[in-house]
């Protein structure tokens, strides 16, 4: 009898109904994934899906998988515990900008720094929508909200360069738009052997509508965006006449008709963090936003490397005694009538 676990992408489809509002780009992301996990080959009761708070947190509902619903900020730690005491599942936190970069990003850089092997989604649309359009980490400065009427004030985080900085050994992006891309990039992530972070531009049709336009319109992505390939020099634009050149340790956009290919800067998925930092940074309108995988590097992970270390312990003093644990040391005894008395010293 074979042991090939032949699933389809109906099997990963919940019996509850998907609750976002119509035109959300949440729906695309679902879908995606559930076509995407068949293709694994992991048994649905080896797989976990865990969210914080937010319109993506709804999530694990959809999913017909193990799932967890959990606070705000939290699901990496949750995530982390999780994988430590059951390695052997398939780990996914789903979070969204506000989640993952507000309340969450302490616990989100922790998970990030330790390699945990886990998946981590984030939701970028920009915008608090489950709480009704305020200003997020990541919105815009001047960005008028419920909650800045007259403009964003803060510096907006980029997400890749927060993950980056962290040392995450993968780190991508997509556009919840470009179904096929994210599924190549979802199944990138899922390959990989530590932390994968994946950034999904996502449109929030409500509160935020159009926020990535220059990165859907049919009609102008193409000169808008920079689809990063392994090896390949950073060629784009709707001719493919346009390439990204490193000037003084700087980017710059140059045209094919002026410098020739092999002058262009090519992407390496496996190079130090700097570069891939350095493409983080890259955003419209000054540049083309690069997609698809910025790192892709090997570390140890994280679980792993305790397990390791707990069962070196044993090895080295033997399987411990909490009970002589609790019993070493100064001790002493409550009696009935409230008196303590010390141990004696054993």
């Amino acid at each position: 009898m074979s042991d090939v676990i032949q699933l389809k992408a109906k099997d990963f489809v919940s019996n509850q109904t998907v609750r976002w509002c119509p035109g959300c780009g949440d729906y695309a992301i679902l879908k995606q994934l559930q076509r995407v996990l068949p293709e694994l080959g992991i048994a649905k009761e080896k797989i976990v899906f865990i969210s914080g708070i937010g319109c993506s947190s709804r999530f694990p509902y959809y999913m017909n998988t193990y799932g967890m619903h959990t606070i705000h900020g939290r699901a990496p730690t949750l995530a982390t515990g999780l994988k430590v005491t059951h390695p052997d599942l398939n780990v996914w936190v789903i979070t969204g900008d506000g989640d993952g970069l507000s309340i969450g990003g302490n616990h989100l850089l922790h998970a990030i720094r330790r390699n945990v092997n886990i998946n981590i989604l984030l939701f970028n649309n920009r915008i608090y929508g489950l709480t009704k359009g305020q200003f997020s980490p990541t919105s815009p400065q001047g960005m008028q909200t419920k909650s800045s009427p007259i403009g964003a004030v803060s510096q907006p985080l980029k997400p890749l360069g927060v993950a980056i900085a962290a040392e995450a050994t993968f780190v991508a992006r997509t556009v919840a738009s470009n179904v096929k891309h994210m599924g190549q990039v979802f199944k990138r992530a899922a390959a990989h052997q530590g932390v994968s972070f994946v950034e999904i531009y996502q449109n929030c049709v409500i509160f935020n509508d159009g926020a990535f336009s220059h990165a859907t319109d049919r009609k102008t992505k193409s000169d808008n965006l920079l689809e990063l390939e392994h090896g390949k020099p950073m060629i784009f634009g709707k001719n493919h006449d346009k390439g990204i050149r490193i000037n003084e340790f700087e980017p710059e956009i140059v045209s094919l008709d002026d410098v020739a290919e092999e002058d262009l800067l090519v992407h390496n998925e496996n190079s130090r963090a700097s570069l891939a930092y350095l493409l983080s940074q890259m955003q419209y309108p000054e540049f083309p936003e690069p997609i698809g995988v910025f790192r892709a590097v090997n570390h140890p992970v994280y679980e792993k490397t305790l397990r390791k270390q707990i069962d070196d312990s044993i090895v080295q003093k033997g399987v411990g005694d909490l009970h002589a644990l609790y019993n070493s040391g100064n001790t002493w005894t409550v009696d009935a009538d409230g008196k303590t008395v010390a141990d004696p010293i054993s």
